[in-house]
């Protein structure tokens, strides 16, 4: 797999939010299509399903299964993006769920603009297990 759009984009100076926007549905795409592939089931299930998964204090639950895991480079970038201020609160999250989710969503952000589909794989993999 590759990117879907694939133009040129220098990943190193997008800000964190901005990665996190695009790492918000990178993920979230990660869990849909897992979900699916697990059974057919009623739209209104899998969508219950998804909705535990990724939000925040999942997502933050998920950094502590990769935290290890990750090289330099993508450690700097999570703390960038738990680091960013955002100029909104945390809906049913504590703000440190929140800003550790959003540190999630930079990294894959990140890796997905880089190209990097199956460190992104392994790094799901391991958050799934």
């Amino acid at each position: 797999m590759e990117r879907l759009f694939n133009k040129e984009c220098d990943t190193e100076n997008l800000s964190p939010l901005t990665l996190a926007f695009v790492g918000d549905t990178v993920f979230d795409l990660f869990v849909r299509e897992q979900l699916i592939c697990e059974a057919n089931r009623p739209v209104n299930a899998l969508h219950s399903s998804a909705t535990r998964l990724v939000k925040a204090s999942a997502q933050s639950k998920a950094v502590d299964k990769i935290i290890d895991t990750l090289t330099e480079k993508e450690l700097t970038i999570f703390k960038r993006g738990r680091n960013a201020h955002t100029n909104h609160r945390a809906k049913n999250a504590s703000e440190g769920d929140y800003h550790r989710a959003t540190g999630l969503e930079a990294l894959f952000g990140y890796l997905y603009l880089k190209g990097e589909i199956e460190r992104l794989r392994e790094l799901f993999g391991i958050i799934s297990e």
